[in-house]
């Protein structure tokens, strides 16, 4: 560990996961746990676990689990000390000076060369655009009307037409080409050895919120194709949980932000005096850039294209907004495409007005619905209606369907009352909300190795455990942590089983053993598998002591192939013919006391 363990257990045991993961995800109580949509993965049903008594979460969508310094390693893009030392000022714990070791010195070094590079790469493109040979960008982004003084707070730059000036250039340097590529500037290939990313292109640098350079877009000068290519997937870039400009936009002091689609929207924006602009990164917009937004406002407003590719990228960002819990309005671009043209045309003072009078998300996808339907067909006219009601019911609070209910009635001439009892008619049907459910438990049937079926068992017993430690006493005579045939399993047993008798058991301790995040993420994956769900004790008792004898019986065959000269798993295949043989004639009870 870089910190003693007892102070890491300190900062954890102050530590309340709940809260920590609230301020990123919007949570929903669930029986003894809280669920809400993973920001790790993109999903509509929740399947996102937090649970407040094992201080720890998992996600039973994409397997990311852990506790609360694996949440914000993942989450903030943090290796395991500096998620330490983010917790500790968080819950007022003082650090001393960290302890590195040879594996964590490795990491760091890595990641805070990566950065390296990228730093040097955005002053060598910045540089570049200021000199002859950047004249071609120079123009191009001077003829949108940026000012040197944006171009400086950008750190815009020029990718030079040859295809190899920045790769010679972070060479001459120092660096190597697998740093070179594994920062995303160049590739290789058999045909053209090692060549650059980026040529013949304006280039945006991509920075975090702590304004360090971790990726890039580049616009291409001419007709190339694609027109705008950002920085692949990196240690240090992760386009899903970053927004370009949110380093600006999270200290504008303004109680929104304006969400949009490209650079240029956020730089001729910020320009403007409108500071509080950010854009995803040459994706769509995802639920983990949504969270991120969650930290810094409440209120998003959508200044995406006029067109009909930008209305329909604005209704999914509505969707995604609402689902984390934030409060989407639309602004209008009419007569033009983007916040970019508006401005332009007609000034910073016309764009302030459109936003002070931006559209409700909901009555804006109500407007873009009407447009699917002939109003003056009475038979679609009805069937608009319908749906106008069936979307109503999807409000699960009463007073907030109630006001939208008139408000909708008021603008579409329906009658609150009219409204109110198709609303009514639809919920019978569908109900006016589904309640959040938690993914179905039990082993999926399908086809498995015999080696994940040893896994199984293995995580079976553990998750176990993990909810009942009492039962540890019950097989303790049967089951060590030498029988878990799996490394990474054997060491949380070991933890596990120590911690239990010692009656200070866990889970999220157990964690904070493993220095590594994909080890973080195994470990918590052992104390949530799913479990088919029993409806009496007697079905129990026969699982339970099922799961126990597969465990020994998987152990006794692993030790079985061992043997040779190997005079440990020689004694191993004995006491384990032995256990098994005592076993097959045991009833294991589930009472305690």
């Amino acid at each position: 560990m870089y910190y003693p363990d007892e102070l890491v257990e300190e900062i954890r045991t102050k530590s309340d996961i709940v809260d920590v993961v609230s301020g990123y995800v919007k949570l929903q109580k669930k029986g003894a746990s809280y669920f809400g949509l993973c920001p790790f993965h993109n999903e509509k049903s929740p399947s996102f676990s937090v649970s407040g008594g094992k201080q720890m979460f998992y996600c039973f969508g994409c397997g990311a689990g852990g506790n609360v310094f694996t949440f914000l390693m993942k989450y903030e893009n943090l290796t395991f000390p500096e998620a330490v030392k983010m917790q500790a000022e968080r819950v007022g714990v003082a650090l001393p000076e960290l302890e590195y070791s040879d594996e964590m010195r490795k990491r760091e070094n890595r990641r805070s060369l990566l950065l390296e590079v990228n730093k040097e790469a955005a002053k060598y493109f910045y540089y570049q655009l200021r000199t002859p040979r950047g004249e071609l960008g120079y123009q191009y982004l001077t003829g949108r009307q940026l000012s040197d003084e944006t171009l400086k707070k950008f750190g815009l730059g020029f990718a030079n037409k040859t295809s190899d000036d920045l790769t010679k250039y972070l060479k001459s340097k120092g660096y190597t080409d697998e740093v070179i590529r594994e920062a995303g500037l160049a590739s290789f290939d058999e045909k053209w050895g090692m060549h650059d990313k980026f040529w013949n292109r304006v280039m945006f640098p991509i920075q975090d919120i702590n304004h360090r350079v971790i990726g890039f877009g580049g616009r291409v000068m001419g007709d190339g194709e694609p027109k705008y290519l950002n920085s692949p997937e990196t240690p240090v870039f992760d386009k899903s949980r970053n927004l370009y400009g949110l380093n600006f936009a999270r200290t504008s002091r303004k109680n929104h932000i304006i969400l949009c689609e490209g650079y240029m929207d956020v730089i001729s924006q910020h320009q403007a005096g409108f500071t509080e602009a950010v854009a995803s990164l040459g994706t769509a917009f995802t639920a983990g850039q949504a969270n991120l937004l969650r930290r810094y406002t409440e209120n998003i407003l959508l200044a995406y294209d006029s067109d009909g590719a930008g209305v329909k990228a604005a209704l999914r960002a509505i969707g995604i907004l609402r689902e984390v819990g934030l409060t989407g309005k639309v602004i209008n671009m009419q007569p033009y495409k983007d916040p970019d043209e508006f401005i332009k045309n007609l000034g910073a003072e016309a764009y302030q007005q459109r936003l002070d009078e931006a559209e409700n998300a909901f009555l804006f996808e109500i407007r873009i619905l009407e447009r699917d339907y002939d109003q003056k067909d009475p038979e679609q006219k009805t069937k608009f209606h319908r749906e106008i009601a069936r979307r109503l019911c999807n409000f699960p609070e009463d007073m907030e369907r109630e006001n939208y209910i008139e408000a909708v009635a008021e603008k579409y001439h329906l009658g609150f009352e009219n409204l109110r009892k198709l609303v009514a008619s639809v919920a019978t049907q569908t109900g006016l909300a589904k309640p959040m459910e938690r993914p179905k438990s039990g082993i999926q049937s399908k086809k498995v190795s015999p080696e994940e079926n040893v896994k199984k068992s293995e995580r079976l017993l553990i998750t176990w455990l993990s909810d009942e430690p009492g039962l540890l006493t019950k097989i303790r005579k049967y089951i060590s942590p030498e029988d878990f045939t799996d490394e990474l399993y054997r060491r949380v047993a070991d933890l596990l089983f120590t911690e239990i008798e010692q009656g200070q058991f866990n889970p999220a301790s157990i964690i904070s053993q493993f220095e590594d995040e994909e080890e973080q993420q195994t470990a918590a994956s052992l104390f949530h598998t799913k479990m088919t769900e029993l409806e009496n004790k007697q079905e129990k008792e026969k699982a339970f002591h099922d799961i126990v004898y597969n465990v020994k019986r998987n152990s006794y065959e692993f030790y079985s192939g061992k043997m040779g000269s190997d005079v440990a798993a020689l004694n191993k295949v004995i006491e384990g013919k032995k256990a098994l043989e005592e076993l097959g004639k045991t009833h294991i009870s589930l009472d305690l006391g």
